[in-house]
């Protein structure tokens, strides 16, 4: 067995040398790993619920692709549309950001995911970076069906991905993404609350 760990996470990884496969262990130093690839992007949303959310590195999850929808049963959301999803397809990727977070803002993670409404399974995952692979946790949606995003949600998930330069060719790729169209409320404006704060 080999053990490392990527310079700007504090998470093992362990590799073992008879399969070749990474294996995940518990975290070290009090954090974890976390990769996201929807409105977590962006620091100012990831943070509302999860203050101890540092950038880590951003990276890219092979062999799954980027999609947005709801869990069968529910018909709306605090985003009036579309959530993203990750589903397993191999050849293609998507581009997030790894985060670490402090073991304590777990359970708030799980439930801003909606794990505890059955909306989210959390899932470990090797994420590709330019230090190594690193492993994080991440989530899919359950019983996913298609839906488009609200502008709002899309606008998050492209301020994200810009204020962490992920590759302009998948920023691209955001930004083409169809809404719905929706104009309302939504939790953008709590985000806007909280930049305008720190400004």
């Amino acid at each position: 067995m080999l053990t490392a760990s990527c310079s700007c996470c504090p998470v093992l990884r362990t590799v073992d040398t008879n399969t070749n496969k990474l294996k995940m262990p518990g975290s070290v130093s009090g954090v974890f790993a976390y990769f996201a690839f929807g409105s977590n992007l962006l620091k100012e949303r990831l943070q509302l619920a999860n203050p101890s959310a540092e950038f880590c590195t951003t990276g890219r999850l092979k062999d799954y692709k980027l999609d947005f929808g709801l869990g069968k049963d529910v018909e709306c959301n605090p985003w009036h549309g579309g959530a993203a999803t990750i589903e397993f397809c191999p050849g293609t990727e998507v581009w997030g950001v790894v985060w670490t977070l402090s073991n304590e803002n777990l359970v708030t993670l799980d439930n801003q995911e909606g794990v505890n409404l059955g909306l989210y399974s959390p899932l470990e995952v090797s994420v590709e970076t330019d230090k190594g692979p690193v492993l994080c946790r991440t989530y899919q949606m359950n019983n996913f069906h298609a839906c488009p995003p609200s502008p709002q949600y899309k606008q998050v998930v492209c301020l994200g991905a810009e204020q962490n330069r992920l590759p302009a060719e998948y920023v691209e790729k955001l930004a083409a993404i169809q809404t719905n169209n929706y104009s309302g409320p939504s939790t953008l404006d709590q985000i806007r609350t909280v930049k305008n704060e720190q400004l």
